[in-house]
């Protein structure tokens, strides 16, 4: 086996550097740096390929860099998509652009399931080295290596017009029996200009068990002048890629009487459709109809507030997390990403809005930008988890994003972790926790979908999931939730309330039937002179996080006046947004315009460490929101939301995307991208847009 040189030791890419591109199947987080460093095949919770941010040496890479050094970088979306570019230059400049291909809607033809990356000189003669070094199954599964003449190669590439003779490209076979999936990495060179030919491009072994890896990666070491570029496609092969087919050459063309051009088009058409012959034509054609699919899908945004660009990032990256077959969402296509560099909170985000406690948020985020068709195979999805409850009418706080219950959580003692962040964890355990606050969030998200969306057909059945979640709920009202410690936590009292209210409203809405009528509406009104009563804290004067520990703050209440539970200008309400806003030394939550969860060092969660700013879905968007409903009597309190509003929006990254948290220092940690923060971000842009209109009107 030949071995190339392996390049020299790099270290981490920080969590907030890396961008994200995808096909509504899974997604690629590729770092500033031009590596792809996450990316599981061929969904997103399937077992990574690429895992490099998790582990520097044996995590699995597929990198285009110049091998040179004294070079910037940039890296930005192409206007309105998720197609991503790279430009790195000093002065020389060449730009990478990659994408995972998606159909314009006016075609017909087949999504195909390829990661693509282009590399193209603009300016200068620069040296250029690609290494693809999957590492199957989160790395834990061996692989070999082949070099083969690549049979779906568009052999004018090669020359202006081959004959039988001329040599095929190689491409590169990765085979991992043991995690059941090949790939095979394969390339197209193409010239820019009159005057440029394609570069020269060779493929050679890479050997990098010294780093831990279980087999072969490949590498190529290219110099590429003004006018030159490289396509590299990998994918999985289609079955019966390896058959040979007779190819197009000028003697046939010649023999048939038919230019070569008409008759390479004529064989490209006889072949499968997810294994078209690799021209750069169809390269190009799959970009632009890739890059109008994004722009075409953005358009159809309602949305004309304030902060419209932030909003329209937002929702790409939201669109980027749905799966598409089954309409579900997940909260994040990574996994592990820690919450504090060197802390063991890393957890697996890969399933379905990672909680049903999102579900109405992300429902009301799609209705109001004008995705219904979204919202709609969103609604779908939960509506076929409502008819798969438990036996005694519970539900699983989580989903896998094909609708099953199995979330298995098992650590990876062999990877290194996010900069030694320890354990990688796969899976989540708290699948089964008891968590009532969830039948909150599902009856809201049902109850949106009624006020704003598609009206339920009778078939749906929903009476049952009605009568079965509030009785439920009604059944465990003085149960305590069992975390590390067994509380009544405020925030899942506040949504047991609006369990109830809800079903309520529905049953009144669209007069379904409730045959327990009074005795919801007792049940409701005792929740909430319950929560007044334990949870209010008369001494200090602010909602507490739980009946048990009334002197720990709990940025969760925060959606009292989102869910209508409290009005964001009553006094109780008023007083403990105050005491959030003070600083973490004046006995507060929030630190340069950020807001924690909670306070560690006062209450046990039971996963040790710390955490960063707690925006995942509550804290800073929440916060805004509740200034700005309260800003509605009171505009110093509208513009103390526009300024916090506007400070989050500087903590995004150069692209626009949000990590799960936020640290002290401004830098991204946890899970990227992280779609609930997105989600609120849409919301609070949305009602803090419309307020400073009307206020302004």
């Amino acid at each position: 086996m030949s071995s190339s040189k392996a390049r020299k030791e790099r270290g981490y890419i920080e969590i907030q550097d890396h961008g994200l591109v995808g096909n509504m199947r899974t997604a690629a987080l590729i770092s500033l740096d031009g590596s792809v460093e996450s990316y599981c095949v061929p969904h997103f919770d399937s077992p990574s390929i690429f895992a490099r941010i998790l582990d520097k040496d044996k995590g699995g890479h597929f990198s285009i860099f110049p091998d040179c050094d004294g070079y910037s970088i940039k890296q930005a979306y192409l206007p309105s998509s998720n197609v991503r570019s790279l430009l790195m230059r000093d002065s020389l400049v060449n730009s990478i652009t990659d994408f995972l291909p998606l159909n314009d809607s006016q075609q017909t033809k087949p999504l195909l399931f390829w990661l693509i990356r282009k590399v193209e000189v603009i300016r200068g003669k620069i040296p250029l080295r690609m290494e693809c070094a999957p590492a199957f199954n989160y790395a834990r599964s061996a692989h070999t290596t082949e070099l083969l003449p690549d049979l779906s190669a568009d052999p004018s590439n090669s020359a202006a017009e081959p004959t039988a003779t001329t040599p095929l490209p190689d491409k590169a076979e990765f085979v991992s029996p043991d995690a059941k999936l090949s790939l095979d990495l394969r390339y197209v060179s193409e010239a820019l200009g009159d005057f440029v030919k394609p570069p020269n491009v060779k493929l050679e072994l890479l050997d990098l068990s010294h780093k831990g890896h279980l087999g072969p990666a490949v590498c190529s070491d290219m110099i590429l002048e003004e006018g030159q570029a490289v396509w590299f496609v990998l994918r999985v092969p289609p079955e019966g890629t390896g058959v040979k087919r007779p190819r197009a050459t000028k003697e046939r063309a010649d023999e048939l009487g038919v230019p070569f051009a008409a008759l390479l088009m004529g064989d490209s058409k006889l072949r499968p459709a997810d294994d078209p012959i690799l021209t750069t034509s169809l390269l190009n054609a799959l970009a632009k109809a890739t890059y109008l699919f994004w722009q075409n899908w953005i358009r159809k945004s309602t949305y004309e507030g304030s902060w419209r660009e932030a909003v329209h990032r937002s929702a790409l990256a939201l669109k980027l997390l749905i799966f598409e077959p089954t309409g579900a969402i997940v909260a994040s296509p990574t996994f592990s990403l820690p919450e504090m560099i060197g802390g063991t909170r890393n957890w697996d985000y890969r399933y379905f809005t990672s909680w049903i406690r999102d579900s109405s948020f992300t429902l009301y985020a799609l209705i109001r930008l004008g995705f219904t068709q979204e919202a709609h195979a969103y609604m779908e999805f939960i509506f076929s988890r409502l008819q798969h409850r438990n036996a005694d009418g519970s539900l699983q706080i989580m989903y896998t994003i094909h609708g099953g219950k199995d979330l298995e959580e098992i650590e990876l003692t062999h990877l290194d972790g996010h900069k030694g962040s320890k354990p990688v964890r796969i899976g989540n355990g708290a699948a089964d926790h008891l968590q009532l606050d969830i039948y909150g969030e599902l009856l809201d998200c049902i109850y949106l979908s009624q006020k704003f969306g598609k009206p339920l057909s009778y078939d749906i059945d929903l009476v049952p999931v009605l009568i079965s979640s509030t009785k439920y709920i009604i059944v465990n009202i003085g149960h305590r939730e069992v975390r590390v410690q067994k509380k009544h936590f405020t925030y899942s009292k506040i949504m047991m309330w609006v369990a109830i209210d809800r079903g309520l409203r529905l049953a009144e809405k669209r007069s379904f039937p409730c045959p327990n009528r009074m005795v919801w509406y007792t049940t409701r009104d005792s929740i909430y002179e319950d929560i007044m009563t334990h949870a209010w804290n008369s001494e200090k004067k602010f909602f507490a996080q739980s009946y048990d520990d009334t002197d720990v703050l709990d940025s969760a209440v925060l959606i009292m006046p989102l869910v209508f539970f409290s009005a964001a200008t009553d006094e109780r309400f008023l007083s403990t947004l105050h005491h959030i806003l003070k600083s973490p030394e004046r006995g507060g939550l929030t630190a340069n315009n950020l807001v924690y969860r909670y306070d560690v060092r006062k209450t046990n969660d039971g996963v040790g460490g710390d955490e960063g700013t707690f925006c995942l879905c509550e804290p800073s968007p929440w916060a805004v929101e509740a200034l700005t409903r309260a800003g509605q009597y009171d505009n110093v309190l509208l513009q103390k939301a526009r300024t916090m509003f506007e400070d989050f929006l500087q903590y995004t990254n150069h692209l626009g995307l949000c990590t799960e948290e936020i640290g002290q220092a401004g830098e991204g940690l946890g899970n990227a991208v992280q779609g609930f923060t997105h989600v609120t971000l849409i919301s609070a842009a949305y009602n803090l847009s419309r307020t400073l209109s009307q206020s302004h009107g």
